[in-house]
């Protein structure tokens, strides 16, 4: 078992043991059943950015509190170089970096996200509060958000409600990197 995936796990049982929030509310809240949401707690499953931002906004947190166990301390602004950012590698499809961890009280979360060619096929919609910009800035992906597909190519935007569940996917063998703008 990845020892990422039991720290966060347990951080995530930890806050919701503060909070008085039973697993009823978590898997209600993460659109899991209660025994699928105990198996992420325990460390038993890796999670999806979608079910990180769910908890993180059920339990009131930041997500930069879930996967590092700090909190945010930046208010003025923060400033990433290229290549920077927290990492955050949470399925072998996806590698993302957060561009503003270290900002308090953010209203959206900025995300540069690379989406490598693997298990193209195996497209897993997943959906989560808040609304959501994509802005590609290399390669080419598909878009799914709930049965639509769009194609995109560098300079592409798309705006949705991230509440539809919705999935990516890298084209012509290629990775596609693009910019992930989400409000919460």
């Amino acid at each position: 078992m990845d020892n990422q995936i039991v720290e966060i796990a347990e951080r995530i049982r930890a806050l919701r043991e503060i909070e008085d929030v039973s697993l009823e509310e978590m898997a209600d809240a993460t659109e899991k059943s209660v025994q699928e949401y105990r198996g992420y707690e325990n460390g038993e499953k890796d999670f999806s950015f979608s079910f990180l931002f769910n908890v993180a906004n059920r339990l009131g947190v930041d997500i930069t509190e879930l996967l590092t166990g700090e909190n945010a301390k930046l208010r003025k602004f923060a400033y990433v170089k290229a290549g920077g950012g927290l990492k955050m590698e949470r399925r072998k499809a996806y590698k993302y970096q957060h561009l503003a961890a270290v900002f308090q009280h953010r209203r959206m979360e900025p995300f540069l996200v690379t989406v490598e060619p693997k298990d193209t096929e195996a497209v897993q919609k997943h959906a989560h509060d808040g609304q959501e910009l994509n802005y590609v800035v290399e390669g080419n992906m598909t878009m799914f958000i709930g049965d639509a597909e769009v194609y995109m190519s560098p300079g592409d935007t798309i705006y949705f409600d991230a509440g539809t569940p919705h999935a990516m996917r890298a084209e012509q063998e290629m990775p596609c990197k693009f910019l992930a703008v989400i409000t919460k």
